[in-house]
């Protein structure tokens, strides 16, 4: 086995569901807040340990199914595991795409405005075209701004927990010291977290295609968790230096940066999170049009480049007027619980048992 093969084998699908997630899931901190801060903050690292065992069982269930049933594209899937209501999941997809791209939207709006002074319209247009451009180009365009932002994505947060442990460390221990007791909030926490961020697992089908076994399902799967969670963990870890006022923040990111007096590195983490909006704006939007790629396949149609392109900004033109009416706050805290439920209703409750059915049934064939 090539180290290349391992690389789209195992590493691709992890790094492609930590590019989806991540946008949504935590990339200005504001989810952080959200959904783990009111636990406290030991309560909200035991909340996140669990949404990562979660999204790891869940991924691997997923990608064993989807081999299963040999699908590539989340039409395929469904269709299997859903049969007759296979449509109610493009409504469900349908309604992720459009809060998690207007809170991708929103986010951009507002980096741009903190941290260059821009209107925030400018912020969301630039946004907007760069989905564009990548997933107007297909697959091999949309993986490779996985593998390489990945690169970059781990390394800015490396440094960024090195400066705030420098220059806040004793407030990070002062803060888990004196935590206060760690109630059930927690589990709630974890589980709506993990509950509307594993529809990535659906989201980056596409890449696992290049399995070529049950093995590789598995390992991959597994990867998804702890390779997704880590950033989350430590930007955490280095948001609690700063509990409870950062609670209030609508973006944490930059309160902490503003905090640490490091101007250059400042502009350096502002554009890893607008490159990590990019990504999970790419993997949600390419699932969507290899979605109606399959469809006008049926027919004996294909999508050139200039369909995909003109599909992606019509799905981002309507999640940007929702984030307009909405507010990026509101996004995160109403309609993040309400994906949850939806997600867990229409694809956690029958992967756990009829995909489990068909990954049983596949493995006698074999």
């Amino acid at each position: 086995m090539t180290r290349s093969s391992r690389v789209k084998r195992w590493l691709l699908p992890a790094l492609a569901f930590k590019a989806v997630v991540i946008g949504g899931g935590y990339a200005t901190g504001r989810e952080l807040v959200e959904f783990f801060l009111p636990s406290g903050p030991l309560g909200g690292v035991l909340g996140m340990l669990l949404a990562t065992a979660l999204w790891s069982a869940i991924c691997a269930l997923t990608f064993l199914t989807a081999r299963s049933v040999a699908a590539t594209d989340y039409g395929s899937f469904f269709k299997r595991l859903l049969g007759p209501a296979a449509p109610l999941f493009d409504v469900v997809y349908l309604a992720l795409v459009t809060i998690v791209l207007s809170v991708a939207a929103a986010a951009a709006g507002e980096i741009a405005h903190a941290s260059l002074g821009w209107p925030p319209i400018a912020g969301t247009l630039l946004l907007m075209s760069g989905v564009a451009l990548v997933t107007g180009r297909g697959n091999a365009s949309v993986e490779s701004l996985f593998k390489y932002v990945a690169i970059f994505l781990y390394g800015v947060y490396a440094v960024f927990v090195i400066l705030v442990v420098l220059h806040a460390g004793d407030r990070i221990a002062d803060a888990f010291t004196t935590a206060p007791a760690v109630g059930g909030d927690w589990v709630l926490g974890g589980l709506t977290y993990a509950g509307y961020n594993v529809i990535a697992a659906i989201a980056i089908l596409p890449v696992t295609r290049h399995f070529q076994g049950r093995r590789d399902a598995v390992i991959a799967g597994l990867l998804c968790g702890p390779l997704a969670m880590l950033p989350a963990l430590l930007f955490f870890v280095c948001m609690v230096a700063w509990y409870p006022s950062i609670a209030s923040a609508t973006l944490p990111s930059d309160y902490v940066l503003s905090r640490i007096d490091a101007p250059a590195f400042r502009a350096v983490f502002q554009a890893m999170i607008f490159l990590a909006l990019l990504e999970t704006g790419a993997g949600l939007v390419h699932a969507a049009n290899e979605r109606i790629a399959g469809l006008a396949a049926r027919r004996g149609a294909t999508v050139t480049s200039k369909q995909r392109t003109a599909l992606s900004l019509a799905l981002l033109v309507f999640a940007v007027f929702v984030a307009a009416h909405l507010g990026l706050v509101a996004l995160i805290a109403s309609g993040y619980r309400f994906l949850a439920l939806l997600v867990i209703a229409v694809f956690v409750v029958p992967l756990v048992t009829r995909g489990v059915w068909l990954v049983v049934e596949s493995s006698r064939r074999e």
